[in-house]
């Protein structure tokens, strides 16, 4: 990999974000990427992290929004705040958030300073919310990305494309398909496409 420490950041991908709307009709294709991707990485001993969003019932982690339309969203405990179905968790190590970037508030930064990483591999959901908001946290943290595109889907269809296509052309963000990550010729070095 050219000297790069890769890790692999797999974002809300929760039965919550996949039990109605959009998503629902991509959750096989994306859980079977996600768990490509999943493999991948554990075989060639990189690090994966399985981030999920979490709230208490007792409000006290609940964003603006969901304060004030009283209404709480993937509550500590709840079966929607699980992973997946069929999502291969084993060996990964998890983070819980409470806002939309996998580095706020939470320890991600050191753990992946821990282990050298200097790029991360995103995939899940959402584009536009939380794999955008992960993605430009990890460059404002001096760290490359490369978005696993054909294992990032967003509950706004309309809003996918778009901005995958501006984090790459701002950020100077990779994106591959997962073939091309898991392929053992791809080269996953810093530079973009």
């Amino acid at each position: 990999m050219n000297g790069a420490t890769p890790a692999l950041v797999m974002i809300d991908m929760q039965v919550a974000f996949f039990s109605s709307g959009p998503l629902e009709p991509l959750r096989e294709e994306l859980v079977s990427r996600c768990n490509e991707l999943h493999r991948w990485a554990s075989y060639r001993q990189i690090p994966v992290f399985q981030v999920r969003t979490q709230h208490q019932a007792d409000k006290s982690t609940w964003t603006l929004s969901m304060l004030e339309d009283d209404q709480g969203f993937l509550i500590a405990g709840d079966d929607d705040a699980g992973p997946v179905p069929g999502l291969v968790t084993e060996g990964a190590a998890e983070v819980v958030k409470t806002r939309d970037s996998a580095f706020h508030g939470t320890d991600l930064a050191d753990r992946l300073r821990e282990r050298h990483v200097d790029l991360l591999i995103v995939c899940g959901v959402s584009t536009h919310t939380c794999v955008s908001a992960t993605a430009t946290d990890a460059y404002a943290h001096d760290l490359h990305v490369v978005l696993a595109e054909d294992a990032i889907a967003s509950h706004r269809p309309d809003l996918h494309q778009p901005w995958l296509d501006m984090l790459c052309e701002e950020f100077r963000f990779r994106r591959l398909t997962t073939a091309r990550i898991v392929d053992g010729g791809t080269d996953l070095t810093l530079r973009p496409t």
